[in-house]
């Protein structure tokens, strides 16, 4: 997007949550959260998300109908989209206000690098932590593959380029001493799409990040493909450059057909936001999304058992949000 169209996005966006807002500076002055718009006013949250068939789609949906009904005047609407890149280039260019990505992605937004080179965001804030996303690696049931090395010269889904999955699959395959992406034949298409050609066996194996049970890896797994494993041994190579990453165990039972435990890798999700929004509007969404935690846990099974105390811990560095942090202070998670 065009500077002047970033900077029109951005505007249009705040005149929307400053005229919903405005009025109440003698509560903010008082010590009071700002809960209340106008009568009559709203605001308008965007909320991307990713690929219909990935966890972050059901959440972000999930998140959004529960601040929509519990926040007076708020309209906030989530939507599917190319996942964690997409979602920082949204918010950063003022198309969307909140979002979901990797930590690892948050950090690269916020310092200009990577896949944000020359475009950093400055003023991107964090809401806070919520789970681990693993690295979910597919092999096709008419092959043999069991490591990362067995995908060399085979057809292996690395989702779109320069997208959260395909960086993924950059940094593991090449920790696993291969060329990427010269030693796989790539392709690039979506979860569904991947889920699909699995289970066809038009593709060999295929790369998903989301939270488990995904529905493209059950799809895939149901017609006898299988997961494959990333030992610990190759994660404390990441970790050694890229702290964010952690193990992460797909429990046995979590798909059809898996008998047993799979390791991998995993790097935490990290709610984050246009720093330009306001820190009432922001401490309204962070109280309002750790008081309904359980309840989101019953539907979505990746908020199960989050709590606001590890909220703020893993999220590379990238500040709170004045109006986040509020909150966090006030139940004693945050000095």
């Amino acid at each position: 997007m065009g500077k002047w169209k970033k900077t029109m996005a951005a505007a249009a966006a705040a005149l929307v949550l400053t005229a919903a807002f405005a009025g109440c500076g003698d509560e903010k002055s008082s010590g009071q959260a700002q809960s209340k718009p106008a009568a009559g006013q709203t605001i308008r949250i965007n909320f991307p998300t990713a690929g219909a068939s990935g966890a972050l789609y059901a959440v972000g949906a999930a998140i959004t109908n529960m601040w929509s009904q519990n926040i007076p005047g708020m309209q906030a609407a989530s939507q599917a989209s190319a996942g964690g890149v997409a979602n920082l280039n949204m918010v950063s260019d003022g198309e969307a206000q909140v979002s979901i990505a990797i930590s690892s992605n948050v950090y690269q937004c916020l310092n200009g690098t990577d896949s944000f080179e020359g475009h950093a965001y400055k003023d991107l804030k964090a809401i806070g932590g919520l789970y681990l996303n693993p690295n979910q690696v597919v092999a096709a049931a008419n092959t043999n593959i069991n490591s990362l090395e067995g995908f060399k010269g085979k057809k292996f889904a690395v989702a779109s380029a320069g997208s959260s999955v395909y960086n993924e699959c950059d940094v593991h395959f090449t920790a696993a001493g291969m060329k990427f992406p010269e030693d796989i034949q790539a392709e690039y298409i979506t979860f569904t799409d991947a889920a699909d050609m699995l289970q066809n066996g038009s593709i060999d194996g295929a790369w998903i990040m989301s939270g488990a049970p995904a529905s493209a890896v059950t799809q895939a797994l149901t017609s006898g493909a299988h997961l494959v494993p990333i030992p610990n041994e190759l994660i404390e190579k990441l970790k050694a450059k890229y702290p964010w990453y952690t193990s992460y165990t797909i429990k046995a039972g979590t798909y059809p057909n898996q008998n047993e435990d799979v390791n991998t890798s995993a790097i935490k999700m990290v709610m984050f936001c246009r720093g330009d929004l306001p820190d009432d509007v922001v401490y309204q969404m962070t109280k309002t999304l750790w008081e309904h935690m359980d309840e989101l846990g019953q539907s979505q099974k990746n908020l199960k058992g989050l709590t606001a105390a590890n909220a703020v811990k893993d999220i590379a560095g990238v500040p709170l949000h004045p109006g986040a942090a509020k909150y966090y202070k006030e139940i004693g998670v945050l000095q």
